[in-house]
């Protein structure tokens, strides 16, 4: 039995099991889209002669890592994850392809992390609520900060809903997901309505004293008729069908009656009328300090 398994049940705190390979596969594919909506790997930086080690946290399958190793030769990029499955797939990935400057370690982010101070110019972070309990952000940013040397940057990614659609079903299931992750103790809203993590973002990064914040929203449209639109009709294919056990077990649906919500919410993701956008923001702040 691989570490990742063995681990305390109160450090899997994901909703969807990190060990599944449908959901590797899912999360390699999403993470290009974001990037790409994004307006890249590191759009907020023109100049980034500075930035020489890079981390990623919660990195996944690595696509984010292992795309900016190749764009930029100079710098040492490392991201960390808990699922040991995505971990050796990423170090696999990079050692096939011959990114010799892209490495990879499984690391709980939820715990101190295995780094010295001072040790990146750029800490990344994105669509970490998924795993992180509310009341465990601010230790975070804290670590985040330790680790980040003085002038470096700290930049996370969030999102409040998992798409805003004309779709009733979908609607539906966004609405259990936003209640599910209020009773896991993930959320921010008073009433589960979303998970209420984006406003939040800015206030964590003055908190931990970091100074220039910026904030950029995003929209990623998925109507059909767009470019992106098969590729996220599969996202939400299997992403809706993985976090069934999720809504089930923190008691915001049945079994019947999801499974019902979630074949109603494909069918009317292919009507050729459906529209859907979805909005996420990225927040960064720089450590204070000489850099």
């Amino acid at each position: 039995m691989s570490a990742a398994n063995n681990a305390p049940q109160n450090d899997r705190t994901y909703f969807i099991d990190a060990e599944n390979a449908a959901e590797m596969a899912r999360l390699t594919r999403q993470d290009r889209l974001i990037t790409k909506c994004m307006g890249g790997l590191l759009p907020e930086h023109a100049d980034i002669s500075s930035m020489h080690t890079v981390l990623d946290i919660a990195c996944g399958s690595g696509g984010w890592v292992l795309d900016v190793a190749r764009s930029y030769p100079t710098m040492q990029v490392v991201g960390v994850d808990i699922s040991e499955l995505m971990i050796e797939y990423a170090s696999a990935t990079a050692l096939n392809q011959r990114v010799a400057n892209a490495s990879f370690r499984v690391m709980n982010a939820l715990k101190p992390l295995d780094f010295a101070d001072n040790s990146f110019d750029l800490v990344n972070a994105r669509f970490l609520f998924a795993f992180m309990p509310a009341v465990a952000w601010p230790q975070f940013i804290q670590e985040c900060l330790r680790i980040t040397r003085p002038g470096g940057i700290i930049r996370l990614t969030e999102f409040d809903v998992y798409g805003a659609t004309n779709s009733p079903a979908c609607e539906k299931m966004t609405e259990l997901g936003s209640h599910a992750f209020k009773r896991a103790g993930h959320s921010f809203s008073p009433d589960g309505r979303s998970v209420g993590i984006t406003p939040m973002l800015g206030r964590f990064l003055r908190d931990a004293g970091c100074r220039n914040i910026q904030q950029k929203a995003h929209a990623l449209e998925f109507s059909q008729g767009t470019e992106v639109y098969e590729e996220m009709y599969q996202n939400h294919m299997i992403v809706l069908k993985l976090m069934q056990p999720f809504l089930i077990k923190t008691g915001v649906t049945t079994q019947e009656e999801v499974e019902g919500v979630y074949h109603r919410a494909l069918a009317e993701m292919q009507s050729k009328d459906f529209c859907g956008i979805w909005y996420f923001l990225t927040a960064i702040g720089e450590k204070t300090g000489p850099a």
